[in-house]
């Protein structure tokens, strides 16, 4: 046996992905209900814990922990459960007689059903019928439902035929039917699935509708909002270029909120979109008379609800580009300001040093003549003193004579003190 590397842990989890979810065969007659519950918290075990709730009744296995599809057979009646990102879905099948049921969903029970976690998001009956030819299955389709809008292809080259309405009816589910004339049990499986998904997702893509039709409002006032803004910054009289940047940093996180806020609902919008005109061309539709096929009813009441979301993000993008480039403007600006207010700042204070030096200078010179004159006047006391003691001494010539070298004593001492403190506190260099 050959001996393999080391297996990374999601190997084999994520080799099992493309089987997750299988399609369940199905054999006409048979009655499906479907319903999805939309849930605000990813996988948790108490969701499954509440199907086991129901397999315990009927005595049938429950599904495994951490398992997010369990398809369980209980006495004769099919449940299939799947947990997907945003919401989670039940499927009930019932092949053959079903009376004393008008619909799968009866069979379980009600309690159960009522106390569901979630909130519903769809809910959709099919019946499975088997007809002899072509115009029997568009008979049985037209009788089916009384509405004239009606939705329908032929399907798998003309062996199958796809109908609905796309309605609510009275009791809160829409219906399809689908009649067979020669359909293997596989390709209705797969078949029936392809509906479900189409019909899920479809919903889902549409949760992003309110949220587009709410921020259309808020993007007209936004956008008001920074064309003034914008009008302010233009005007050379108006100088209040603090006040527009605290209200362009305002009208930017309101923005930047709302795109947060709406950023997954959008790009959740646009991929249930693909996966609906995915499973829509999976059906391979052969126009049916009077019947409007699934690909254009998507195209014309689908598409134009997610081009607006899409523009409406759009939008949204570019206000933000748009705020940005202002804020950065007046940025600059304000930057720009501030510089020269630093520039007029700095000349003052320049010219502030500058009268301070002369006036140090002058005080300078009156200090030197103020020490000079105390000390001459020492001096002319020891001179006194000389002449007192030793007659003939003229102490007016000693005072003359020492004038000038006290006075460039005193200078001489004041400019190496004046050195000594420039030289401790060196002034800062100026840009």
């Amino acid at each position: 046996m050959v001996e393999l590397p080391q297996e990374h842990p999601k190997r084999v989890e994520l080799s099992n992905e493309v089987h997750a979810r299988p399609p369940h065969p199905v054999t006409a007659p048979a009655k499906i209900s479907c319903i999805a519950l939309t849930t605000e918290r990813p996988f948790h075990d108490d969701d499954r814990a509440y199907v086991e709730k129901l397999t315990k009744r009927f005595g049938a296995p429950a599904p495994e922990p951490g398992k997010k599809y369990h398809k369980v057979d209980m006495d004769g009646v099919t449940l299939v459960w799947e947990h997907h990102t945003e919401f989670m879905r039940y499927t009930v099948i019932i092949e053959g007689d079903a009376k004393p049921y008008k619909t799968a969903l009866e069979a379980l029970p009600n309690d159960w059903l009522t106390k569901m976690p979630g909130q519903l998001i769809s809910a959709v009956h099919l019946d499975l019928v088997r007809a002899s030819d072509r115009e029997e299955m568009i008979s049985e389709a037209k009788a089916y439902f009384p509405s004239q809008s009606l939705i329908g292809a032929e399907v798998a080259g003309g062996l199958g035929l796809v109908a609905t309405d796309f309605r609510l009816h009275d009791d809160g589910f829409s219906r399809y039917i689908v009649l067979d004339k020669g359909m293997s049990d596989a390709h209705f499986g797969r078949t029936i699935q392809r509906l479900l998904d189409i019909e899920t997702y479809r919903v889902m893509a549409l949760l992003a509708l309110p949220m587009a039709q709410d921020l259309i409002l808020k993007l007209s006032g936004w956008e008001y909002g920074l064309s003034q803004i914008t009008s302010e910054m233009s005007d050379p009289e108006l100088d209040n270029d603090t006040d527009l940047l605290e209200q362009l940093t305002t009208l930017q996180a309101a923005i930047e909120l709302g795109y947060a806020q709406s950023q997954f609902r959008f790009g959740a919008a646009s991929a249930y979109y693909a996966l609906v005109q995915r499973r829509t061309s999976e059906l391979r539709e052969s126009r049916v008379t009077d019947m409007q096929t699934f690909a254009e009813f998507i195209e014309r009441r689908l598409a134009p609800a997610m081009r607006t979301s899409s523009s409406v993000e759009g939008r949204m993008q570019t206000l933000s580009q748009r705020v940005d480039r202002a804020t950065q403007l007046l940025s600059t600006k304000v930057n720009i300001s501030l510089e020269q207010q630093n520039q007029r700042l700095m000349e003052s204070m320049d010219k502030r040093a500058a009268l301070q030096l002369r006036l140090q200078q002058t005080v300078e010179g009156l200090s030197i003549a103020a020490i000079s004159y105390y000390l001459i006047g020492l001096v002319n006391y020891v001179a006194e003193a000389i002449a007192y003691g030793s007659p003939g001494t003229n102490p007016k010539l000693i005072t003359g004579i020492a004038v000038p070298f006290v006075l460039g004593l005193t200078a001489f001492g004041v400019w190496r003190m004046r050195k000594h403190i420039e030289k401790e506190n060196p002034p800062a260099d100026r840009d």
